[in-house]
């Protein structure tokens, strides 16, 4: 017996290979051709339903995996011709993903959106599908709070600044190690290039289980240093450790003994990785708060 297709295996052989093509380019026949290839998407669609469903039997750990979704993703741009814009392809695959995801399980979102803008909540429906269940909160805190509890499957974060005030500094609250661990997992926007109207506030994701390598990642270390440590100190220090630094959040916070550091560096790490304990810096070894695929981007949308 042969074994099942893999989950994003492409069709055996070109699907429009046997529709019969009008040579007048009669609007009915073209019509018709169309009608033709819905039908074989469809088909298709339902194959690829039946495949996550024997996944989904296969006692898998968890049905998100973030890593692995940027990976079908990027491999669909690569092969990718024609006048259909590439945003369309990210799109339609975000929401084949949300919607298969959803086959294996509850999965629903917890966002922080502290304002009245939306763009956060906007952003969340377009990379998790428009009809996932989503949950708003006004801070970080109760979003996490979400997660930890195993209410929400993933929650939405504004990306760290270096301004914010402490109460929403939420990446500091991963430096604990509490359980259960929380990681960040994904950033959003996956892709760039962002047309009129499109939510462009930049967000990370965080989950209760550890990301997925994409094959194209950047990891985020957290840091605890000494209060007089400066930034090109760190930055030196995280150099020397073999780690390639890109922004570096550094928290002097009012009536705090120590400094704290978020540090966006190259690759996907983990516990093991030798360079941990070589950050001269760092009064004990960095955490690592998580890593995620690195945004898409192309030509202009």
């Amino acid at each position: 017996m042969s074994s099942p297709a893999p989950l994003d295996a492409p069709p055996a052989s070109d699907p429009s290979a046997a529709i019969p093509v009008d040579p007048n380019g009669g609007l009915t026949a073209l019509r018709a051709e169309l009608d033709s290839i819905d039908d074989t998407l469809h088909d298709t669609l339902i194959r690829r339903a039946a495949v996550v469903e024997r996944v989904a039997r296969s006692g898998k750990a968890s049905a998100y995996r973030p890593g692995r979704e940027a990976a079908i993703i990027r491999r669909l741009l690569a092969r990718h011709s024609g006048k259909l814009p590439p945003h369309t392809i990210v799109r339609i695959w975000r929401e084949l993903l949300a919607g298969t995801t959803s086959m294996q399980g509850n999965f629903n979102i917890a966002v922080c959106q502290a304002d009245a803008a939306a763009g956060f909540i906007q952003a969340a429906r377009e990379h998790f599908g428009a009809l996932t269940p989503v949950r708003v909160h006004r801070s970080p805190a109760q979003a996490i709070a979400e997660v930890s509890a195993g209410t929400a499957a993933v929650a939405v974060l504004p990306m760290p600044s270096e301004t914010e005030p402490p109460r929403a500094a939420w990446w500091t609250a991963l430096l604990h190690r509490d359980s259960p661990r929380i990681h960040v997992v994904g950033r959003l926007p996956f892709w760039a290039n962002r047309p009129e109207g499109a939510p462009s506030v930049q967000a990370l994701v965080i989950a209760a289980a550890a990301p997925d390598a994409s094959g194209r990642d950047n990891s985020l270390l957290g840091l605890e240093l000494d209060l007089d440590v400066s930034r090109a100190r760190l930055t030196a220090a995280v150099t020397a450790s073999g780690f390639v630094p890109g922004t570096v959040i550094l928290r002097r916070d009012s009536g705090a003994q120590v400094a704290r550091a978020l540090v966006e560096v190259e690759g996907y790490l983990t516990e093991d990785d030798a360079r941990l304990v070589g950050i001269a810096t760092a009064l004990q070894p960095p955490v690592i708060l998580g890593s995620y695929a690195v945004p898409e981007s192309w030509g202009a949308a």
